[in-house]
């Protein structure tokens, strides 16, 4: 009878131990964090997968978890028909193929963050001043859990000066999830591109005059190997860069790079 009172008693405080237990696991979960604007901030490990929606030349829309990100988006709110609302909306420099103040206005951009260099934030109108977070070359800014560099991005060749002078305009290099993803904006192969770490996607602009050859693209992505780099902004006055050459010079400096062509003029047969 002992023992059988005694086994009793060792089941009844077995069960209460796993109660105790499912309960402590259950009120350590953290409960989620937010931006100081009051939107969840998203943890990196949550998933490391991001969509690439090409649009067209520079424009670009990226997905990641129940983010948005818009990078230079122009050309009317038709060219983002079926498209998520952002959340996040990149601009690079004041030019028309990158900023386009028409689009903004027609696009749904209420609950966007705008992050952009100061000489773009100039242009833009006041309604917009609460959205906008400018970076300087160099500078870093979080929003939704997505860390933002801004890249230098500018001209080296002489003739081409006038294009893109030194700290007008922002590269970028995004922190998402797992990756690194750059996008270089209008530039040729500076130095600061050159130094990039670690970089798992690389967007790599070549257009001759505005930019660089496809010979320069080429040599800057062996120096800094991203592990993927994807051409775009190709569209030159009057020529479009060889990205067929493009691809063959890297695979050949370096077979590990992988080169990944998305169509960007979907209106175009290039």
């Amino acid at each position: 009878m002992k023992k059988l009172i005694l086994i009793t008693f060792v089941v009844t405080l077995c069960s209460i131990s796993c109660k105790d237990k499912k309960n402590i696991s259950h009120t350590l979960d953290p409960e989620p964090q937010l931006e100081a604007d009051g939107a969840p901030s998203q943890s990196p490990s949550v998933s490391p997968t991001v969509k690439i929606i090409p649009i067209e030349h520079a424009t670009a829309v990226l997905e990641w978890n129940d983010i948005t990100i818009y990078i230079d988006p122009i050309g009317g709110i038709e060219a983002f028909k079926g498209q998520k609302q952002p959340d996040l909306i990149l601009i690079t420099d004041i030019h028309g193929d990158h900023l386009s103040i028409e689009t903004l206005a027609a696009l749904d951009t209420e609950k966007a963050k705008i992050i952009a260099p100061q000489a773009v934030a100039d242009k833009l109108p006041k309604e917009f001043t609460p959205q906008i977070d400018v970076l300087h070359n160099g500078e870093s800014k979080e929003r939704y859990g997505i860390n933002i560099e801004a890249i230098p991005m500018y001209n080296l060749r002489e003739e081409a000066k006038k294009f893109h002078e030194a700290g007008r305009g922002n590269g970028y290099v995004l922190n998402i999830g797992r990756e690194r993803i750059y996008f270089s904006g209008d530039t040729e192969d500076i130095p600061e591109m050159r130094a990039l770490q670690h970089i798992d996607k690389a967007f790599i602009c070549m257009n001759l005059p505005y930019t660089m050859t496809v010979e320069s693209a080429a040599d800057a992505v062996l120096e800094f190997k991203p592990k993927q780099v994807y051409p775009y902004h190709y569209r030159g006055k009057p020529d479009v860069s060889d990205v067929a050459k493009f691809k063959e010079l890297v695979e050949k400096g370096d077979p590990h790079i992988e080169v990944v062509q998305l169509d960007w003029y979907p209106n175009d047969e290039y």
